[in-house]
C-alpha cells in the first residue's frame, strides 16, 4: 500500500509540473506563435556602437572588395568555411535574406575563412548557388581583427558603419527575431537594444 500511495505522489507530481508548465508557455507565447518563434533571438548588442574595423580581401574572381565599398547600406559581415558543417546548414537561409532584403539595402558579406587556395570556395559557392559577395580571408587576419573564435560568427554593421550586434554560431535569420533585427537595422540605420 505503501509503495501505491508513493507512486500516486509521483504521477501527481508528474501531472503538476507539466500543467505548470502548459500554463508558462502559453502565457510566454502569444495564440497562433510557436515556442521557437516566440524564444528571443541570440544576439549581442555592444555596449557602445564602434566603427567596424576596415578591411580589403579578394573576392572569388580576384578582385578587391573593402567594407568601406558597401558604406551606407546594412551589412551582415558573415564569417564561415566550406569545412564547417554548420555553416553549410546556414547558406541557404543567408542566401534567402539576401533574396529578400537586397534590394532594400542588406549586404551579405561572406567571409570564407578556408585557408590556401580560393578554388573550393568558389566551388561550394556556385554548387549551392550563393549569390551574394563572398570574399575569402585566407591567412585570417580579418578573423583575427573581428576576434572570431567560433564559426559561423556574424556581425552586423549599421549604415553609419558602426557595429550593431553580433552573433556567434548558426542563427535563423529568416525567422521572426532575425527579420526584426534586419528590418529594425533598415529603417533606422542601426539595431537597437531591446
Amino acid at each position: 500500500m505503501k509503495a501505491d500511495s508513493s507512486q500516486g505522489g509521483i504521477q501527481e507530481w508528474l501531472v503538476t509540473g507539466l500543467l505548470v508548465l502548459v500554463s508558462v508557455l502559453s502565457v510566454a507565447a502569444p495564440a497562433g506563435v510557436t515556442a521557437e518563434e516566440a524564444a528571443p533571438f541570440d544576439f549581442t548588442y555592444p555596449k557602445q556602437r564602434l566603427e567596424a574595423p576596415a578591411f580589403q580581401l579578394q573576392d572569388l574572381n580576384g578582385n578587391d572588395v573593402s567594407l568601406d565599398a558597401y558604406r551606407g547600406k546594412v551589412i551582415l559581415v558573415h564569417f564561415w568555411a566550406t569545412f564547417c558543417i554548420p555553416c553549410l546548414g546556414e547558406m541557404p537561409v543567408l542566401e534567402s535574406l539576401w533574396q529578400q532584403y537586397g534590394g532594400e539595402g542588406l549586404v551579405i558579406l561572406g567571409i570564407a575563412g578556408d585557408r590556401g587556395n580560393t578554388e573550393i570556395v568558389r566551388e561550394f559557392a556556385e554548387k549551392t548557388g550563393v549569390s551574394f559577395p563572398v570574399v575569402h580571408d585566407s591567412d585570417g587576419r580579418v578573423r583575427n581583427q573581428y576576434e572570431v573564435a567560433a564559426l559561423p560568427t556574424s556581425y552586423l554593421v549599421g549604415r553609419d558603419g558602426k557595429m550593431s550586434g553580433r552573433a556567434i554560431g548558426t542563427r535563423s535569420w529568416d525567422e521572426p527575431g532575425g527579420r526584426e533585427i534586419i528590418e529594425t537595422l533598415l529603417a533606422t540605420g542601426a539595431a537597437q537594444s531591446p
